[in-house]
């Protein structure tokens, strides 16, 4: 609860707030009337659109198999020599030494798949650089429009009837992110959807949906009471697995970011009192006739009556709040996360009053940044001599991510002076938008290294992979370091307790699990097949928030890589400690060195390493290192 109490505690002040505005606008204009004005059209475009409702057919469109480009062209693309600079390849120093991933697919799911998204996307990327080259965009007000937008905080809608709208959402979303709609649920009815769709891949009938949220104020066949379905939806799987809520299995429900998949309260008896509290939050007033006759069972939606309902993304899946109130949540699924977000459609008997988009990501505008040079990477080279590498995974669009880690422990005195050096390691996106900014921003910091593949989560091994190249190829590191984008590392710290471990060879540093086993529940973020992971337990590994390895076994790694012996596994810092196990029964002495201040769940203070902090936490955790206040935590990501 603690990562996500914060933000459910921000928006369930701000959906009361809303709630009294709707009174007022409902007591104005009664729901059978038009609520809101035309959409408003920004930078010559309107990014509201009609469109027709689509169903996802259920079977493969075999009229869309001619627009199927071969997976063979679209790779050898990716990897044929272009144009750039000395200065514009920096970004891109372990792109060729990855070219042969296809063959290191096992055990990746949608490995494939990702690889030819990232030729596809790269394709367009190099075409819009050549572009810029030519001059053809150094028009201000085209750079402008092509950035990640800010005018999503705030958009109107109208009356749906049979037809479906659409919010795109060009850069994605991503953790912090929220939509959030104002609606009165209407019609024959009251049924609607509000679906996260992702975009369509060439030769697919239908992009993926990410999140079917589908509320049935009349039930369906499995039951006559209201429900909200929750599913997701791709090509290759059809739709998953139906959450309901209220769940027909509720002694089964699972959290989400530690939060309930449904409220317990939905779909329960409740007292005629608690009905009458339950309402007070909306615009709506009862009489005493009304309160006896109100249906017993609550459920957060009702025909007839605004809402205001708020999707926010957490680190683990989706939350769902109605008028204030916590009351789904669903699990991010197999290669469907926040990122590939591209569009919402909203649909059904629903009288659309508004929509609104906060927390999207966005890049700074580097002409505004006073301490740019000190907030860039200097430059490196194969003869440059470093203590640590330090490999932070990030996904493309995180830009207020690794502005944070810039402008916090980056500034380390170790790394200022080149005897450590930190990179991030970034997969491409499946937005031009996003991979134009990224671009923009490698060659700003010189601290990116690109990826030669879209970003998914159970492809983070690829870059444990890439971070062991670099820091064994690229450069010499003594140690290699991996951690995350939200991830606030103490360097001086890691690098003292390296000099008092007085290890060079055969080292695991980090919080070492000597006695964990493979997730074998399907619907864990983390399971794991019999066919993945036969054995009862894992072998020894450290927890990926951050852990280090010896310059030999980085350099292993990358040597069974080129020899085709290197096992992947989608877990990546589960992969490391199996790989190190490998190296073992070969007859590499491994020391596994336990440090407990690594916490992979959040922050205490005295941390080495401290988990899931946001930019306003690292901002603040080293302000306080820096006032000698110690390594003392921020806010309520404990």
């Amino acid at each position: 609860m603690n990562k996500l109490y914060g933000g459910v505690l921000i928006t369930s002040c701000f959906m009361l707030f809303m709630l009294m505005v709707l009174r007022y606008g409902v007591m104005r204009n009664p729901v059978g009337g038009g609520y809101l004005t035309m959409p408003v059209a920004i930078n010559g475009t309107n990014p509201l659109e009609w469109i027709n409702p689509v169903v996802p057919p259920a079977v493969h469109n075999p009229d869309s198999d001619s627009k199927v480009i071969s997976t063979d062209i679209l790779i050898s693309g990716l990897f044929a020599s272009s144009n750039f600079s000395k200065e514009e390849q920096q970004a891109l120093q372990t792109w060729n030494r990855l070219q042969n991933l296809l063959d290191h697919a096992q055990g990746l799911p949608n490995a494939a798949g990702a690889i030819k998204e990232a030729a596809s996307a790269w394709n367009s990327l190099v075409s819009s650089i050549e572009e810029q080259r030519q001059g053809h965009a150094n028009d201000s007000s085209r750079t402008k429009e092509k950035q990640c937008p800010h005018f999503l905080n705030k958009m109107d809608s109208t009356e749906l009837g049979n037809s479906s709208y659409k919010l795109q959402v060009p850069c994605g979303l991503t953790q912090g992110s929220s939509i959030t709609v104002f609606g009165v649920p209407n019609g024959l009815l009251g049924d609607f959807r509000i679906d996260l769709t992702g975009e369509l891949l060439p030769g697919e009938p239908d992009p993926p949906i990410i999140l079917h949220y589908n509320v049935r104020l009349h039930g369906d066949k499995i039951t006559e009471d209201p429900v909200i379905v929750q599913n997701s939806w791709t090509v290759a799987k059809d739709w998953g697995e139906e959450e309901r809520c209220p769940s027909p299995t509720p002694e089964k429900v699972n959290k989400v970011d530690e939060l309930d998949q449904c409220n317990k309260n939905v779909g329960k008896n409740i007292s005629q009192h608690y009905t009458a509290s339950m309402h007070s939050h909306t615009s709506r007033r009862f009489s005493a006739a009304e309160v006896k006759s109100e249906n017993k069972k609550y459920f957060p939606f009702k025909q007839g009556y605004p809402f205001v309902a708020t999707f926010r993304v957490g680190s683990e899946g989706i939350q769902m709040t109605v008028d204030g109130k916590h009351i789904t949540s669903f699990a991010f699924r197999e290669t469907l996360e926040p990122w590939l977000v591209s569009e919402i459609k909203i649909s059904g008997d629903l009288k659309l009053i508004s929509v609104l988009a906060s927390g999207l990501p966005t890049s700074e505008d580097s002409e505004h940044i006073i301490d740019l040079e000190s907030l860039k990477a200097s430059p490196i080279s194969a003869q440059t001599s470093l203590d640590l590498l330090i490999g932070v995974f990030s996904t493309a669009n995180n830009f207020k991510r690794r502005m944070a880690v810039r402008r916090t422990w980056m500034q380390y005195n170790a790394i200022r002076s080149n005897t450590t050096a930190v990179r991030f390691f970034v997969g491409l996106h499946k937005s031009q938008i996003v991979n134009e900014e990224l671009w923009k921003e490698a060659q700003t910091y010189r601290d990116i290294q690109l990826m030669p593949f879209v970003d998914y989560y159970s492809l983070i091994t690829w870059k444990s992979l890439a971070t062991c190249i670099f820091g064994t190829e690229v450069v010499s590191a003594k140690f290699v370091m991996k951690t995350d984008d939200d991830a606030f590392v103490r360097v001086d710290e890691v690098l003292g307790s390296l000099k008092r471990i007085n290890v060079a060879h055969g080292l695991l540093y980090g919080l070492i699990d000597s006695d964990s086993k493979p997730h074998r529940n399907p619907d864990s973020k983390w399971y794991i097949s019999p066919q993945e992971w036969s054995e009862a337990n894992y072998p020894p590994w450290a927890h990926g928030p951050g852990y280090v390895i010896s310059h030999d076994i980085a350099r292993t790694v990358y040597r069974k890589y080129r020899e085709g012996h290197l096992k992947m596994f989608k877990l990546e810092d589960v992969a490391m400690g199996i790989w190190i196990a490998d190296m073992k029964k070969e007859g590499l002495e491994v020391r596994y060195e336990n440090e407990g201040r690594v916490y992979s769940e959040g922050c205490k203070d005295g941390y080495v390493v401290a988990h899931y902090q946001g930019p306003r936490e690292m901002l603040c955790l080293w302000q306080k290192l820096q006032e000698g206040k110690g390594a003392k935590c921020c806010g309520d990501r404990r």
